[in-house]
């Protein structure tokens, strides 16, 4: 059992390299609030959050290709259950980077049904 861990975990370490070449990227910070923004701040922070999301996109598949990349590479020293755990790794981190996005997401979307409600009453 100990040297199945410790192949895993060396197995781990050997992937580690690999993610270092994906960047996760930011959450945008500072979304206006729609009951105060104005129109072309709005429009500034879809296109940061488009973009953020452009970006999360690439990570996703960064990760998931340098892991299948690593794994390959590695298949003939690693068990079944060895590149089980690796791909294991891979999802934490992918859903870990959905999660964000999704909240990020949810954030935006607030404040565009407070920009939309505001504007709704006010005629503009």
């Amino acid at each position: 059992m100990k040297s199945l861990l410790a192949a895993a975990a060396l197995a781990s370490l050997a992937l580690a390299p690999a993610y270092a070449d994906c960047s996760f990227p930011a959450a945008p910070t500072g979304l206006p609030d729609g009951n105060v923004a104005t129109l072309a701040q709005m429009l500034a922070a879809q296109k940061t959050v488009q973009s953020y999301n452009h970006n999360m996109m690439a990570y996703l598949a960064c990760i998931k290709k340098q892991n299948d990349q690593a794994i390959a590479k590695q298949s003939m020293k690693l068990t079944k259950k060895q590149v089980a755990s690796l791909e294991a790794m891979e999802v934490k981190r992918h859903n870990a980077a959905v999660d964000q996005l999704q909240n990020v997401a949810n954030e935006f979307n607030a404040q565009v049904r407070a920009y939309q409600k505001k504007h709704a009453k006010s005629g503009n």
